[in-house]
């Protein structure tokens, strides 16, 4: 029996920005107009970790208001019409998830999620509210977003890769390319695999051997993939 095709989506802040969540924005070192220092970093939370907790929490609800677009509603039918669909986000929201993609991981963590402290292992769902400063884990440890902030590994990463290079098609969606390590995952894939860029800015964004596809997720995404579900094939015209 022949495998189904195989796609694997790289996606960024820009597909979330569509669905009203707000990007980091590298170029003056703010987010969501908090210093990075200060709330995305082991420094930060060492210094002042009730306001780090406050951020997340304020976060946390805009994300759960947010609904999945139409390119992730778009990832998520391909999926249903029996194509193998692999999503490896940068985004920590769960938007991916509400459209219905079931293979989705996360290398920044994830938002709805509180972990350990002290033991990386205990993760605990947050359905509703968020973290309060006394809030612990089964050992006792006060618990944090379960994120990665800059400074701190990414443990996925591998994981991240190897999917990366099982891909019969690679699609970017909505990054710059630009975080480490997350951005040389290009390099994981196979000589002869396709792989495209989906941004506004593709043209400026895209290395050699990509197909730049100047557009919004919004409109991008849901495009290849009808093609894609008409042909039964990962092909470009």
């Amino acid at each position: 029996m022949t495998a189904p095709p195989h796609l694997v989506v790289f996606t960024g802040s820009g597909i979330s920005a569509e669905s009203g969540i707000k990007t980091f924005r590298a170029s003056d070192g703010l987010w969501e107009d908090h210093p990075v220092e200060e709330v995305a970093t082991p420094a930060g939370w060492r210094r002042d970790p009730q306001r780090v907790l406050e951020f997340y929490n304020l976060r946390r609800e805009q994300i759960r208001k947010a609904k999945p677009n139409a390119a992730h509603k778009a990832l998520a039918a391909l999926e249903k019409d029996g194509f193998r669909v692999s999503v490896v986000t940068q985004n920590i929201d769960d938007l991916h998830e509400r459209a219905g993609s079931r293979d989705v991981l996360h290398l920044h963590g994830e938002i709805l999620k509180a972990r350990s402290t002290v033991d990386v292992r205990l993760r605990y769902p947050l359905p509703k509210g968020g973290i309060a400063l006394g809030d612990i884990c089964d050992k006792g440890s006060q618990l944090r977003p379960d994120v990665v902030w800059f400074g701190e590994s990414v443990p996925l990463f591998e994981d991240a890769c190897e999917l990366v290079s099982q891909a019969d098609f690679l699609l970017v969606v909505g990054t710059s390319l630009a975080v480490m390590p997350a951005a040389s995952l290009l390099s994981y894939i196979d000589l002869d695999t396709p792989c495209a860029l989906v941004d506004p800015d593709a043209d400026a964004l895209t290395p050699p051997g990509v197909l730049a596809i100047n557009t919004t997720a919004g409109e991008g995404v849901p495009a290849l993939v009808n093609q894609w579900r008409k042909q039964g094939n990962l092909m470009l015209p």
